[in-house]
């Protein structure tokens, strides 16, 4: 893509072009630039920025059909990350991995899914009507959290099942952990298949040697990011990335159709601005800002070795701007710690579970974030010192095995399904998913039996009163969908 200039912002100037033509403005949306939002908002944040949350002009070009400002900052996209095409994403990640997953496999058709996959795979696999085929991740017993997907269980799903169309897995994961991405895409390339990479958290890996390689470095043919993450871009931007190997052409081809399909035919400007104006940061400064965040980690994780009854999680191919922390030697759950964490210090961590904290480390952060962390944990070791027992809720189960799949999830979603008590839900086959939140990894899935191991452990979730996607509006999991007999 030569002839680019890294150091343009092309829809960011589009719109302020239109802003400064000062226009009689009849277009949607209604609140005509910066004059129409309500003062009660206004009043705390000014009115400029709104000017930006405009439509498809002349100028400001079309995400659907792009030929101007768009086009231009999605090539610019593509040129920094070394993609054979890149797309904004105005739907979150969300989107990409649907799109990703209903182009890779039409409906009857097989496709490797890894089983801690985040719920959007799902809604992939409803919309597609594929078959998944499930690929375990290793379990990182030290952290009791899942770790990553091997090449060699790879490689037995593929004999298995030679006819899957591609591997889905997700990499970096929530906590950091990193598969060996160039293993595995030589092994799918064997087989014909494409590797599609949820890399939501992993945006941020091209721009410093002392992370990890990214998912298109290492021979992804497709990748989703999540820009909003770890960069500077507005919550729900993301963006998906194309590489070509050689194989599933056809497929490759579908996925800019069926980006249609799954996202907004209202595109937020402000978004899109947002991830221009993302790439540009990278573009220019991205070593220095991943540097940055990986000293004000690396100073944490030091420091939290060093508290009495901390933990801080370490090792090869993690994301080392993630800080796995748990305080169990000293008899603190990680839901436990958060809690004390938020409420005593005003210390916002990104998410817990059974055993650990985790902090998502950015560019942004400043060594006060840190340092009031660092104190916050200092002060509970001292507070909690002596204490090895866990207290609290009863220690959780490991994770279940996979449990029978007895169809689809696109033919379990459209069967007729009743509610039951959720008591009685063992043995049922699910209509729905069940995904403790986050991270949001559905432990049961549409169109599989409901063991009674899966029960016992969505049971732990449900009786401590956990964030669950599948329970009902009142966020209790009382009843469930599953299929009529």
């Amino acid at each position: 893509m030569s002839g680019l200039n890294q150091n343009e912002t092309p829809l960011l100037q589009a719109v302020t072009e239109l802003i400064g033509t000062k226009p009689a403005y009849f277009r949607i949306p209604g609140h005509r630039l910066d004059k129409g939002v309500s003062p009660r908002w206004t009043d705390s944040v000014g009115t400029e920025v709104f000017a930006y949350d405009v439509t498809e002009t002349p100028l400001t070009d079309d995400l659907h059909s792009p030929e101007g400002a768009i086009g231009e900052a999605q090539r610019l996209l593509g040129a920094l990350y070394q993609a054979d095409q890149s797309f904004f994403l105005v739907n979150g990640s969300t989107c990409g991995n649907e799109a990703m997953l209903l182009s890779a496999a039409r409906e009857g058709e097989k496709i490797m899914v890894a089983r801690n996959a985040h719920k959007s795979a799902l809604m992939g696999l409803i919309l597609s009507g594929a078959e998944p085929v499930y690929v375990l991740p290793e379990v990182v017993d030290a952290w009791s959290i899942q770790g990553e997907i091997t090449a060699e269980a790879v490689r037995r799903g593929f004999e298995q099942n030679p006819d899957c169309r591609a591997l889905f897995l997700v990499s970096p994961s929530y906590y950091g952990i990193c598969s060996d991405l160039k293993a595995i895409a030589e092994v799918c390339h064997a087989y014909g298949a494409l590797l599609l990479v949820d890399e939501a958290h992993g945006g941020h890996l091209y721009f410093h040697e002392q992370l990890p390689a990214g998912a298109l470095e290492a021979g992804a043919d497709v990748c989703v990011q999540s820009m909003h993450k770890v960069t500077g871009a507005l919550t729900q931007s993301s963006v998906l990335h194309i590489r070509h190997h050689g194989v599933g052409e056809a497929a490759l081809e579908r996925i800019a159709q069926n980006l249609q399909l799954v996202q907004s035919t209202s595109p937020s400007y402000l978004l899109m601005i947002s991830l221009d104006c993302a790439r540009y940061e990278l573009a220019m400064n991205g070593r220095e800002m991943m540097e940055k965040a990986l000293r004000l980690a690396e100073g944490a994780r030091d420091r939290i070795q060093g508290i009495a009854g901390f933990r801080c999680m370490d090792g090869e191919r993690i994301d080392r701007t993630r800080l796995v922390i748990s305080a169990r030697d000293i008899g603190l759950t990680g839901y436990a710690l958060d809690k004390i964490l938020f409420e005593e210090y005003a210390v916002n961590m990104e998410l817990a579970d059974y055993e650990n904290v985790l902090a998502v480390v950015t560019y942004a952060n400043e060594a006060e974030d840190v340092d009031r962390l660092i104190a916050a944990c200092m002060d509970i070791g001292r507070r909690y010192a002596g204490q090895s027992a866990l207290r609290g809720e009863d220690r959780y189960p490991p994770f279940p095995q996979l449990p029978q799949q007895v169809m689809t999830p696109r033919r379990a979603y459209f069967s007729d399904t009743e509610m039951v008590c959720w008591q009685e839900a063992a043995g049922r086959v699910a209509g729905q998913l069940i995904a403790p939140y986050p991270p949001g990894i559905p432990v049961i899935y549409p169109g599989e039996r409901i063991s009674q191991e899966v029960w016992d452990y969505i049971e732990c979730f449900r009786r401590d009163g956990r964030h669950i996607h599948g329970a009902g509006q009142d966020g209790r999991l009382d009843r469930v969908k599953v299929k009529k007999i």
